[in-house]
């Protein structure tokens, strides 16, 4: 979203874009310290990257969204729409393990990204899969393809596929994104009210990532138009709007083939040769393998009780005579690394907690008076909550935070995204208790007949579950967006899309925990699952704070110091 940096380098600073004027020149240290930092304007090249995230966005919620209603009713039903009627412990099992899957699927591309292909050509292969796997759900979820068996081996193979491409492009979508604004030493240019202002790369990171995390919720707000195609015309028509999507998202990527130039310049972090064209993309060229290096590093310090220290090679030399192939700067980067890593870990049952969204929020939506609207399409309340509230963060929130002079770093913002999670819960959890007092199901909602002899939903609103979406599109501004600029900043530049394939992966362990827990999905029983996740979100919030609040210090001060020194 569009959010305020938590970390301020002076009293009045604001978030506040602007073009860099031709006669730009290097930041002096004073006016590092003095002058008020911004973020500079986002190259053309990162919008178009940002905008293909978006479309990517639309095709994958666009064809999962109907999943539950899909997997879980069967074709009879008419209270919500359904095709193969397995029931809902089974579809949010499935549901789950796609999830996992595509979380865990990064990991081998992130591998193939920096070492071999690099970002540009595995997010067209990983692109290249989607639009196969939603090609084949499409074909089997026509009407004249009458055989179950063979519907259930295409969402079989569409979750294969789809779940391949997903992988491919989380782990490379995000860093090719940043890839797109080029490392430089601080700039001072003249803003628009003719004031000399720091132009500051940690700002524009920032502001870049934000702007990626809105353009992803602004694309699931697809979700809208495949759920009221499920509902009015098909399952059939639901997939035919990401296919379609998809067969001009792929002539787009190709033509970043045709435009990119070949001209070098290098990354002062880290001496890497990037491919730019100065009026049109950069892409890094893939790097070579540096886990064999990453390895060692780990084996020494391992040896030497984890401390990373023992791994430089000083210590090397004069401990062990050993003389080896990384320097202090490769042992510095894989610590920042490692340390976005360890505030990774601390959001796998966040991450749980969202995937509520895609599965048995549905499904409680499905037990309410829908009046009309499908049940998958209440969640779409999310990203457009995020897409509203983004903005209000950045005019409203964070000034007036920065103005009471009060510190909302990553860390910060993190640790009440777990906070506002919790409540969320506890809201979901509230709302289902509501739905078991009222009449006719009672605690068995959908399991009672109607006069036509179709299951019917118990005498409440589906508008109750709006706060549950509010408070969740909160957490993941002040959470998701956060941990996307978070991470790229800390990851080593060429090892970035193994980080995220690292972050996605945590992601993959909250929903390997869901699919664990699917036997309690079902009525009475996910009152108490509401409720424990409730609770383990607001146990870990404190705990999150206490064992990271330093990196907040840590970040500004290197941050700055990394900018006086560039």
């Amino acid at each position: 979203m569009l959010l305020i940096s938590g970390r301020a380098f002076h009293p009045e600073n604001d978030m506040e874009t602007i073009r860099t004027e031709s006669k730009s020149r290097d930041a002096t240290e004073n006016g590092i310290e003095t002058l008020r930092h911004v973020a500079d304007s986002i190259p053309i090249t990162g919008w178009i990257a940002i905008a293909i995230s978006g479309a990517e966005r639309l095709l994958f919620y666009a064809v999962t969204i109907p999943w539950q209603n899909y997997i879980q009713n069967g074709r009879d039903s008419v209270a919500v729409p359904g095709e193969l009627g397995l029931g809902q412990a089974i579809a949010t099992n499935l549901s789950s393990a796609f999830y996992f899957f595509t979380y865990v699927a990064p990991t081998p591309f992130a591998i193939l990204s920096d070492v071999w292909l690099g970002r540009y050509v595995t997010l067209c292969i990983s692109v290249f899969l989607s639009f196969c796997g939603c090609l084949v759900l499409f074909i089997t979820s026509l009407p004249a393809v009458d055989s179950e068996t063979l519907k259930i081996v295409g969402l079989a193979m569409a979750m294969f596929l789809l779940g391949l491409g997903t992988g491919g492009v989380k782990a490379t979508v995000a860093p090719f994104i940043g890839d797109q604004y080029p490392v430089k030493s601080p700039q001072i240019s003249v803003n628009k009210s003719g004031k000399p202002v720091v132009v500051d790369r940690a700002l524009t990171l920032q502001y870049i990532y934000n702007i990626f995390f809105w353009f992803t919720n602004l694309g699931s707000m697809a979700m809208i138009a495949s759920t009221y195609l499920e509902r009015q015309v098909g399952f059939w028509a639901a997939y035919l709007l990401p296919l379609c999507s998809t067969a001009l998202l792929l002539p787009s990527l190709l033509l970043f083939r045709k435009t990119f130039g070949r001209s070098r310049m290098e990354d002062p972090c880290c001496t890497l040769r990037v491919e730019e064209r100065i009026s049109f993309a950069v892409k890094l060229a893939p790097q070579g393998n540096v886990l064999p290096k990453v390895a060692k590093v780990m084996l020494h310090s391992a040896r030497h009780r984890f401390k990373l220290d023992a791994a430089r090679p000083a210590y090397q030399a004069q401990a062990h005579g050993r003389i080896v192939d990384w320097d202090d700067d490769f042992v510095s980067e894989m610590r920042r690394g490692l340390k976005a890593c360890k505030v990774v870990v601390c959001f796998v049952p966040f991450h749980l907690c969202m995937n509520q969204i895609i599965n048995n929020l549905i499904s409680q939506a499905g037990q309410m008076q829908l009046a009309g609207i499908p049940n998958d399409t209440i969640q779409a309340l999310e990203p457009l909550c995020c897409v509203i509230l983004g903005p209000l963060a950045q005019k409203v929130l964070y000034p007036t935070l920065r103005s009471a002079g009060i510190r909302f770093g990553p860390i910060s913002r993190m640790t009440w995204a777990f906070l506002i999670m919790g409540g969320a819960m506890a809201m979901a959890a509230g709302v289902q208790q509501v739905i078991y007092t009222r009449a006719p199901c009672y605690q068995y909602p959908l399991h009672c007949m109607g006069e036509e002899g179709d299951t019917i939903p118990n005498e409440i609103s589906v508008w109750l579950q709006t706060p549950i979406y509010f408070l969740l599109a909160l957490a993941a501004i002040l959470g998701l967006a956060t941990m996307a600029e978070y991470t790229y900043s800390e990851a080593p530049t060429n090892m970035r899309s193994l980080v995220q394939a690292i972050t996605q992966l945590g992601t993959g362990v909250g929903s390997g925990l869901g699919m664990a827990l699917s036997p309690i999905s079902v009525s009475p029983k996910i009152l108490w699952l509401y409720t424990g996740l409730s609770f383990t979100m607001i146990i870990i919030a404190p705990i999150f704070w206490l064992l990271f609040r330093s990196y907040d210090k840590k970040e500004s001060a290197s941050t700055s110091s990394e900018q006086g020194h560039s």
